[in-house]
């Protein structure tokens, strides 16, 4: 050893060789102990048996902190087993050989390791093949794309999306029904035949979301007012159209408020004409009309009123008209109503599905009733404790549970914003320290499956939570169907990602599955800190089970909603790529996303394949040795 270290042949001192051997040594029995451990894989599809011994052995290596044998390893210039999770036993016996030859010594192990290196790349690869399809010619990552309900109707849309890249369509079981489904998927079997770009279906099952309930609807009020400057100077009147009532809608027409009256007392208005009213507030305001279209009329108003069914208007009568009847306006939609919660407000979660409603106030502004809302699964107040945390919509309110009653459960609010935050109907809950004892699959879920199975060439299941969730669906699948569509897991609570190792076992009993980072509950869940964490580890496991996976949620989100790039998120995307497929949602501007996506994702698959950096030539570097040579040239 002296001789090695001090005859010149190693460029720097390095540590002890016979212990590390040891520790290395050791390390090598823990894996092959923790692959044992398991048991018989007969459950296993052969096309996963190695992939299931590589995984225990990866889970067993990660087991204990090994990280000083790690430095010692990059001390020697030996690998430091930190990309070793596609071949684990493979990357250690080569190390093991080196550090024996090192020394002089002989080692031949009698127990062969399941992967070996080209193996576990292939593996991945073939997985991935079989369950997204074959790879794009110019990326290695597929691209996902959530599709909005208006795809039913716009094959433009999904022409588009193929033409810039999409390799699979998302549809989301929780919104829309079966005949919006089948003519999105129709759309997308028509624009493969156009482009001739092939694109699988994806079917996300709802499964158990637990969801705020109705909220009893606001008042029947419509308000309307001009823009103002800093000064309260009128710079813009309000706009409203006059629409006959049977044709105002949903209170808003192409982007204006709509008053709703008498089609026959509408037909007489005339450009010029001013209609006077007193508004909800007994002020008196008038409308000019501006416009007399064949929708309606356009009347402009240069104060704030406030409309309500009834409301009389009357036509002033000009010097060349005769006096005109008056009309009352028609029915306006009851607006959408919300629960103001302050930190420190207390809120009553309902276990009946009767309709919630805000805080009520005394006069003086003491608390009369606190404010409450049903849950879409009220079996899971059964589950509770107190103590425990909640939050909603997202995480934009926080609270713990305070009191549980026969009929309620009382939940103190501990975060929200300054001013209050509005919790409105069908919103998100989150209980991350609960034990809901709930089915991954819902009564709705195993009637969409009858559909998707027809359909889908994958079915995505939500909150995957456990083996037993996994177990459940391939039995639902089979008496459905004898050729299982591919699966794909969820992982979006903090239980599904405690149980990923065990669900990715349970997944092995069938030919094709995958995982899905589902970030945007899973953050919820386990804090957004412990995202970065989580989402890499999921990552490793996977990589070492040689599973595909899709990185989702809010991927380029602001570019496919707004249209204007981040520099984040651009970076988030990049990361994207070391999953098989990324997913994006949808936005008014999802197809420059997507061609956005196929930008990043073929500029970075020369720089990063998972884990590993990988060194294409560098244009930067290339031009840095130009200039010094120029600069160093002898001038003739």
């Amino acid at each position: 050893m002296e001789i090695l270290e001090h005859s010149g042949k190693l460029p720097c001192p390095s540590p002890a060789l016979e212990e590390l051997r040891t520790a290395l040594l050791q390390i090598r029995n823990n894996i092959l102990e923790g692959e044992k451990a398991f048991g018989d894989l007969d459950q296993i599809h052969p096309r996963h048996r190695n992939s299931a011994r590589n995984l225990l052995q990866y889970l067993a290596l990660r087991k204990r902190d090994i990280r000083p044998v790690q430095y010692q390893l990059t001390d020697w210039g030996l690998s430091s087993l930190g990309r070793s999770e596609r071949k684990v036993q493979a990357t250690v016996d080569t190390v093991l050989h080196l550090i024996h030859a090192l020394e002089g010594l002989d080692w031949n192990p009698e127990e062969a390791p399941p992967v070996c290196f080209e193996e576990g790349r292939r593996l991945l690869e073939d997985n991935s093949e079989a369950l997204f399809g074959e790879k794009p010619e110019s990326r290695r990552a597929r691209i996902m794309v959530t599709m909005p309900s208006a795809a039913a109707n716009n094959y433009r849309l999904i022409h588009d999306l193929l033409e810039n890249g999409m390799n699979i369509a998302r549809v989301n079981c929780a919104h829309d029904d079966p005949d919006v489904w089948l003519r999105i998927i129709e759309n997308v079997r028509r624009a493969e035949k156009s482009t001739g770009r092939p694109c699988l279906i994806h079917m996300d099952l709802g499964g158990p979301k637990l969801r705020t309930g109705e909220i009893l609807p606001g008042n029947a009020v419509l308000k309307v007012s001009p823009a103002r400057n800093e000064f309260g100077e009128l710079t813009r009147p309000a706009v409203v159209w006059l629409v006959p009532e049977e044709n105002a809608g949903a209170g808003e027409w192409a982007g204006k408020p709509v008053l709703p009256v008498p089609e026959k007392w509408l037909s007489n208005l005339e450009t010029g004409d001013v209609i006077r009213f007193q508004d909800a507030r007994k002020s008196s305001r008038k409308i000019r009309i501006t416009a007399v279209l064949p929708e309606g009329c356009i009347g402009a108003l240069r104060k704030t009123a406030y409309f309500v069914p009834g409301i009389s208007l009357k036509p002033a009568a000009g010097n060349h008209r005769k006096k005109r009847p008056a009309a009352s306006v028609g029915k306006i939609p009851q607006k959408e109503n919300f629960l103001l919660l302050e930190a420190e407000n207390q809120l009553i979660l309902k276990r009946n599905q009767e309709p919630g409603s805000p805080a009520v106030f005394d006069e003086s502004g003491q608390l009369v009733s606190p404010a409450c809302i049903g849950v879409s699964l009220p079996e899971v107040l059964n589950d509770v404790e107190i103590g425990e945390p909640i939050w909603f919509d997202d995480g934009k309110i926080g609270g713990i549970i305070e009191e549980i009653r026969e009929e309620e459960v009382a939940v103190r609010i501990t975060y929200a914003l300054n001013g209050g935050v509005k919790l409105r109907k069908e919103k998100g809950i989150n209980l991350p320290d609960t034990n809901l004892r709930l089915s991954a699959l819902t009564e709705q879920d195993l009637e969409d499956l009858k559909f998707a199975v027809l359909h889908a060439d994958t079915i995505g299941m939500s909150f995957a939570n456990g083996p037993e969730d996994v177990h459940q669906l391939i039995r639902e699948l089979r008496k459905l169907t004898g050729t299982l569509p591919g699966i794909i897991l969820k992982i979006e609570t903090a239980r599904g990602f405690h149980h990923l190792p065990d669900m990715l076992l349970a997944a092995m009993e069938i030919p094709n599955f995958g995982v899905m980072i589902a970030r945007g509950d899973l953050a919820i869940e386990v804090g957004f800190g412990r995202l970065a964490e989580l989402q890499e580890e999921i990552l490793w496991i996977c990589e070492a089970a040689h599973v595909p996976v899709i990185w989702a949620t809010q991927v380029l989100e602001e570019l496919a909603k707004t249209g204007v790039h981040t520099r984040a998120e651009v970076t988030d995307a990049a990361m994207g790529q070391r999953a098989e497929c990324i997913m994006l949602n949808k936005g008014d501007h999802i197809v420059t996303a997507t061609r956005a996506l196929t930008d990043i994702l073929q500029r970075m698959q020369d720089h990063q394949t998972k884990k590993r950096s990988t060194h294409r030539k560098l244009r930067l570097a290339e031009r840095f040795f130009e200039r010094i040579k120029a600069n160093t040239a002898v001038p003739e």
